[in-house]
């Protein structure tokens, strides 16, 4: 049977503090008292004892009773003991953790209250009202200054605890992101080319050949991404996107018109933007059947604008995770993600330039 629960934080301490319980037997041993008195003493301290532990396996204001109990040991004893007075400082020092510091300070107030009324009323020597005062409002005061720091502590260690949880959970969503986005592209190119290879094989080996290297050559380079993506680097450089999406989609058999000018983007802005084009063109190659596609990257009135439009078959279908992974990406730099369908599908990325970048270098 344990005395204490398994608490780090309280350990050993509680079995120190009982040293001041020696205070309750300093005048029956200085009066040399009879045997009852003894017996009395002895019942004290132990029913004291039982209190005491009881009150650490309690909490909040359960240890109402337990600091009630303690205090009338307190006050019963004191007309006979006057070293009944520590068991007013142990119950001052519990009420700290009753609730919080107001309700615990009026606890005190109460408690300090009882003792004062008592020592009017039956006259008690100075030694029990200074004990049974002073201390107890010192150490009932500090108990609960501390006790309130230690609570808002534990309240800034859950929060650090759930900020902790919630950046897992926003590592493990982008990593779900990038590899959809990178995968997604690469396997729709490497099924492409093998597709084709399979076609040429028997009349123009030579050419088999060739995509069969440019699979192995792209499957190495998405392993490469997958990395990259995982250790936290997203994709590569905007123009380098915008040239491997012309090579996707002539591959596919999709005809590929673009128009792309020269725009100051920071580095997270086009970060984002070569992973739209990654996922509207793997879009387009997967699921639109397209005959064209147009890519368009301008700046107009302060803001980039990403444009891509196909004239495939369009889809009425509620938006997939890589779109809704590209919107949330769009939307945490202050953009706006648009997209259309009917005859064929458009979509329109807006993100807002900083003013230097706009007006370009002084």
């Amino acid at each position: 049977m344990r005395l204490l629960p398994p608490d780090k934080e309280v350990a050993w301490t509680p079995y120190v503090w009982l040293i001041y319980l020696g205070f309750f037997f300093i005048q029956p041993a200085l009066g040399r008292v009879g045997w009852k008195e003894w017996l009395a003493t002895g019942l004290g301290s132990c029913i004291f004892l039982v209190l005491y532990f009881a009150g650490y396996w309690l909490r909040g204001r359960q240890r109402l009773w337990v600091i009630a109990a303690i205090g009338l040991l307190g006050v019963g004893y004191a007309p006979f003991n006057e070293g009944a007075s520590v068991f007013i400082v142990y119950a001052a020092a519990l009420v700290a953790f009753t609730g919080d510091s107001w309700f615990a300070a009026r606890v005190l107030a109460a408690l300090v209250t009882a003792v004062v009324l008592e020592t009017l009323l039956l006259h008690l020597g100075p030694w029990f009202w200074m004990m049974g005062t002073v201390l107890p409002v010192a150490l009932g005061s500090v108990n609960i200054h501390f006790a309130q720091r230690n609570q808002a502590n534990r309240r800034l260690h859950m929060a650090q605890d759930e900020i902790e949880h919630l950046a897992r959970v926003a590592e493990r969503e982008r990593i779900a992101r990038d590899l959809h986005d990178v995968l997604g592209h690469t396997l729709s190119v490497v099924i492409l080319k093998s597709e084709l290879a399979s076609k040429l094989i028997g009349h123009d080996p030579e050419r088999a050949g060739r995509e069969i290297r440019d699979v192995e050559q792209i499957s190495r380079e998405a392993l490469a991404e997958v990395r990259n993506a995982i250790g936290g680097y997203r994709a590569g450089g905007l123009e380098e996107e915008l040239a491997r999406a012309d090579t996707t989609l002539q591959t596919a058999g999709v005809t590929a018109e673009r128009q792309s000018a020269q725009v100051a983007l920071s580095a997270a802005q086009e970060t984002v933007l070569a992973l739209a084009v990654r996922e509207a063109v793997t879009n387009v190659v997967r699921h639109a059947r397209a005959r064209h596609c147009r890519l368009r990257l301008e700046q107009v009135d302060g803001y980039c604008l990403l444009e891509i439009q196909d004239d495939g078959r369009g889809s009425s279908q509620a938006e997939g995770n890589g779109v809704r992974g590209m919107r949330e990406r769009v939307e945490a730099l202050g953009g706006t993600l648009r997209r259309e369908t009917g005859d064929g599908t458009r979509l329109t990325i807006t993100l807002p330039l900083a003013a230097e970048k706009r007006n370009g270098p002084a």
